[in-house]
C-alpha cells in the first residue's frame, strides 16, 4: 500500500486542466462502468479468451495516451519492445481529460470488436451526462469527442500493425493425431481457439517464447508413469470434490464456449473471459483504494496489456505442447463415462491459461497496490455467483490456479507450470515500468 500512496502523490502533482476544477460526477465508476460495457459486448460476440484481451488491451490504452497527451500519466508506449511512436493530438485545458479518456476507450471498442456499434449508446449516455454536469455547450461537446476520436484513431492505426488480420490468413489448424495430442472434446467437439495466436505483436515481451515454460510431463501409458500418476489425480479429485471445491471451480470457470443441448439445439452459456474477470478485479480495487481518475486509467491499462502479452505467452506453450485434455485421456484408459466438473475450453491443455494470466495480473496488482490487499471479488455476480473474499491477489490467483484442476480441465503441472509462466512474464513487465525512475 506504501508503493500505491507514493504513486498517487506523485500523479497528483502533474493533475492539472480541466481536472482541476470541481468534480461532480464519479469518473472512477463511469471507467468501471463503461469497461463493464466492453465486457459485455464480448459476452455478446463470445470473444474468445486471447481476442478479449486484444480489446481490453487497445481500448485501456487509448484511454491511457488521453491522460499521457494531457500530462497527467507519464508515457508507457516508450517501454513496448516495438515503440509505436504516437503523435499525440494537441490536448487544452479547456477539455475534459476525462470525458476524453472514456471516450477514446469506447470508441476503440466501437471499431475492433464484431458488435462495437453497441457501444455508440453508451458513447451517447456518457456525452449526456458530462454535458448536463459540465453544462457544456454542443461546440464544448464536439470539441471533447473531436479530440477523443482523432486519440482513438492513432492507437487503432497502431493495432492494424498488430498482425491480427492476418490470422485468417493461416492454413487450417487440424490435431495432430500423436499420441497424447490435443483432439476436440464434448460436448460440442469445436475446433481450437487461435492456434496462431502467437504471431500477434506484444507489447512488453521480446517474443512469444520469451517465457517459454519448462515441457509438460510426457505423455504415457504405463501404469508408472509420471503422466498416469498426473492423470489418475485429476480422476480422483473431481470424484471426492467439497461443497468448497466446486463453488471454487465454478466461480473462476471463465469459459465462453461452455454449451448445453435442449433435443438437438446447442444454447452457449454466458461467461466473461478468465482476462474479463481480472479487468473485473482491477475495477474493485480501484474502487476500494478511491483511486483518482488518472490513477484508475493507469491500473486498468497496465493489467490489460499485462493480460494480453501473457495470453500470447501462454498460446504460444498450448500449441508447441500440443498436450491431451484430461477428459480425452481418462476416456481413454481410465473411464469411457467419466466427465469433468466443468466443460472443457476447445484448445490444448499446457498450459493452463487462467493459471498463466491470473498470476501475471496478481503481480501487477501487488506491484501496484501492495501485498496484502484484501478484497472481495465481486465480478461474477452478474452471472449468478457469490462473491469470494481474498487477503490478496496473490491468494486470488493461487485459487485461480488449483480450480482448474477441482474442475476437471487441467493436470496440476498445468497450474503450477502455468504460474511460473505467468508470474515470469508479470516481473519482466514490472521490471520496464520501474526502469528510469518510472513508478
Amino acid at each position: 500500500m506504501k508503493r500505491l500512496i507514493l504513486i498517487l502523490a506523485y500523479f497528483t502533482a502533474a493533475y492539472h486542466g480541466f481536472a482541476d476544477k470541481k468534480t461532480r460526477l464519479d469518473e472512477v465508476d463511469l471507467l468501471v462502468d463503461n469497461i463493464f460495457n466492453l465486457s459485455k459486448v464480448m459476452l455478446h460476440d463470445v470473444a474468445n479468451p486471447p481476442v478479449a484481451s486484444r480489446n481490453y488491451a487497445y481500448s485501456l490504452l487509448g484511454a491511457y495516451e488521453v491522460l499521457v497527451a494531457s500530462g497527467e500519466l507519464q508515457d508507457v508506449s516508450n517501454k513496448f519492445f516495438e515503440a509505436p511512436g504516437f503523435e499525440r493530438p494537441q490536448f487544452s485545458d479547456e477539455l475534459s481529460s476525462s470525458f476524453c479518456s472514456i471516450y477514446a476507450m469506447l470508441e476503440i471498442g466501437k471499431e475492433i470488436m464484431p458488435s462495437g456499434q453497441m457501444l455508440k449508446e453508451n458513447q451517447q449516455v456518457l456525452s449526456n451526462t458530462y454535458k448536463k454536469a459540465y453544462k457544456w455547450t454542443d461546440e464544448e461537446l464536439k470539441r471533447n469527442i473531436d479530440f477523443a476520436v482523432n486519440t482513438a484513431q492513432m492507437v487503432l492505426r497502431y493495432a492494424k500493425t498488430d498482425g491480427y488480420n492476418a490470422l485468417s490468413t493461416f492454413t487450417r489448424y487440424t490435431p495432430s493425431g500423436k499420441p497424447g495430442g490435443w483432439y476436440p472434446t464434448p460436448p460440442a467437439y469445436l475446433e481450437p481457439v487461435e492456434p496462431n495466436w502467437n504471431t500477434i505483436r506484444t507489447f512488453f515481451l521480446t517474443s512469444a517464447d520469451q517465457f517459454k515454460p519448462v515441457p509438460p510431463v510426457p505423455f504415457s501409458t504405463e501404469e508408472s508413469s509420471d503422466f498416469i500418476y498426473a492423470l489418475r489425480e485429476v480422476y480422483d479429485v473431481t470424484n471426492e470434490l467439497t461443497k468448497e471445491q466446486k463453488e471454487i471451480a465454478a466461480f473462476w470457470d471463465c469459459n465462453p464456449f461452455a454449451v448445453e443441448f435442449s433435443g438437438h439445439v446447442m444454447i452457449g452459456l454466458k461467461k466473461i473471459s478468465p482476462g474479463g474477470h481480472w479487468m473485473g478485479i482491477t475495477g474493485i480495487a480501484s474502487q476500494q483504494a478511491k483511486l483518482s481518475f488518472h490513477e484508475a486509467v493507469r491500473v486498468h491499462a497496465l493489467v490489460a496489456l499485462t493480460l494480453h502479452d501473457a495470453f500470447i505467452s501462454c498460446w504460444d506453450e498450448k500449441y508447441r505442447s500440443d498436450r491431451i485434455r484430461p477428459e480425452t485421456a481418462i476416456n481413454q484408459l481410465i473411464d469411457k463415462e467419466w466427465r469433468p466438473l466443468l466443460q472443457t475450453p476447445p484448445f490444448p491443455e499446457y498450459t493452463s491459461g487462467h493459471s498463466v494470466i491470473s498470476t501475471a495480473s496478481a503481480e501487477m496488482l501487488t506491484y501496484l497496490f501492495g501485498e496484502d490487499f484484501k478484497f472481495t471479488d465481486t465480478s461474477e455476480e452478474y452471472f449468478g455467483l457469490k462473491p469470494r473474499s481474498f487477503g490478496s491477489f496473490k491468494e486470488a490467483c493461487n485459487e485461480a490456479a488449483i480450480s482448474r484442476l477441482y474442475g476437471g480441465i487441467h493436470y496440476r503441472d498445468a497450474c503450477e507450470d502455468g504460474q511460473d509462466q505467468g508470474r515470469a512474464v508479470g516481473k519482466y513487465i514490472i521490471s520496464l515500468l520501474s526502469e528510469a525512475g518510472n513508478p
